[in-house]
């Protein structure tokens, strides 16, 4: 993985000034068990690698914010498994805590075997712990002993931290702005998930299976380095697209059927998340050309409100605003555009939002509403996608012509100082494009 030395201890050093003293513990995520003796794909946690770029399982960040006006400088401390050449032999390399400590520029570092000893001796000393209880059951057992342990101690002069604060929510909001260092990683990601997309319409073909579709994408992330998808991939024909969450990807794509392909890849911890929607014949019908037609609208709307002018909830009602209007236009609403929002029956065709932050998770860190429950502005480098869909199921109040048309579009965003970049727009989305690549 690419590691900025420089970029990672930033992050630290600036996670430090705003605990304003106190100790903060942050663990990487457990490994998985399948089943039996066989494990998930690892995956480290965010909150850690974000601070960290460090990818081995069993490993913790600790941090000590110091005293400046005891002159006592912050570090950072990693405790991670032992360099044990048998295990290599099996499993891979690993650093163990001298390698670790100068590859990846940490203060100090220790076996992970020592972690209670050295956590106790230093929250015996500390004002505050920073920690996020609730995220998992076993570290807060852990956590919780340590500080009873202290406490039992307590005639003996130690002392417990007065308080415990939720680390995540002071990382979330550094998150929530892209360095430029993780704007080109994501970039790249989205570079490769464009070019996958465009690889599977190329390939789908009537009467094959969803799957089939499925295994060409998963091959063009791997083969551009992804190292990962980023998450479950959605590969709906026909019907399937109006389930908005729909993986089974095990049904036969039918001739005249459109097909719903939402999936994204994962380079160096960072997503994308590509939509995008085509006729698996290659040539839309005119009543699909007109259900496309009015979300890329919506779309197109949307980004057009992505930019530092704008809060966050602006892409989205521009984006339903269009909606509403084409969902009257077509017959599957009635009445004025005011009294469908008012009543919420857009939502029987479109019922989620319109986008999401984006970055080392799909659905990112960082909230979407300050202290005062306003939306947030938009600001340069946040990442977000915008993805309006309209997914119409048989009903009797629905023209049979539309029965079974589910359309999403996904583009990834980054707000920019003058605008927005659509990382993603690579993938060819007009019907005119798609066409052209399908051509047979």
């Amino acid at each position: 993985m690419k590691i900025d030395l420089i970029e990672f201890n930033a992050r630290r050093q600036a996670l430090m000034a705003r605990m304003s003293g106190g100790i903060a513990i942050i663990p990487t995520a457990a490994e998985a068990i399948r089943n039996r003796d066989s494990h998930y794909p690892y995956r480290f946690d965010s909150y850690f690698y974000y601070l960290t770029g460090f990818t081995e399982p069993e490993s913790v960040l600790v941090l000590v914010a110091g005293d400046a006006a005891q002159g006592i400088a912050p570090k950072s401390i990693l405790f991670c498994r032992d360099k044990d050449l048998e295990r290599e032999i099996w499993d891979g390399f690993r650093f163990g805590a001298d390698a670790a400590r100068e590859a990846f520029g940490f203060d100090e570092a220790y076996s992970i075997h020592e972690l209670d000893n050295v956590v106790l001796k230093l929250l015996a000393v500390q004002p505050q712990l920073f920690f996020s209880l609730g995220a998992s059951a076993s570290w807060d057992s852990r956590v919780i002993g340590w500080m009873n342990s202290l406490r039992s101690q307590a005639r003996s002069g130690a002392s417990v931290p007065n308080a415990i604060a939720d680390i995540s929510k002071l990382i979330d909001s550094m998150r929530l702005i892209k360095s430029p260092f993780e704007q080109t990683l994501m970039r790249q990601s989205a570079t490769i998930a464009a070019a996958a997309h465009n690889r599977a319409m190329q390939f789908t073909q009537p009467d094959m299976m969803e799957y089939e579709v499925e295994a060409e994408f998963l091959h063009e992330f791997y083969r551009r380095g992804a190292q990962a998808p980023a998450y479950t991939s959605i590969v709906a024909g026909g019907a399937n697209a109006c389930t908005l969450h729909y993986n089974a990807n095990n049904a036969r794509l039918n001739a005249g059927d459109l097909l719903l392909i939402d999936a994204g890849c994962e380079l160096d911890g960072y997503a994308s998340d590509i939509t995008r929607t085509f006729p698996v014949h290659g040539k839309f019908s005119a009543a699909q050309k007109d259900v496309y037609a009015l979300v890329l609208a919506a779309q197109t709307a949307a980004i057009a409100k992505v930019n530092t002018q704008s809060h966050w909830n602006e892409p989205h009602d521009a984006a339903l605003a269009v909606l509403i209007q084409g969902f009257i236009d077509l017959k599957l609403c009635s009445g004025s555009a005011e009294s469908v929002l008012e009543s919420g029956a857009y939502r029987q065709f479109y019922m989620h939002r319109t986008g999401h932050w984006l970055g080392l998770d799909v659905h990112d860190a960082g909230e979407y509403k300050d202290t005062q429950a306003n939306w947030l502005m938009l600001q340069p480098g946040m990442a977000l996608t915008v993805e309006p869909g309209c997914y119409i199921r048989p009903a009797q109040n629905v023209p049979e012509a539309l029965w079974n048309i589910g359309i999403r579009i996904e583009d990834d965003v980054l707000v920019t100082t003058d605008g927005c970049e659509v990382i993603t727009a690579a993938a060819v989305k007009s019907v005119a494009e798609i066409e052209a690549l399908m051509k047979r």
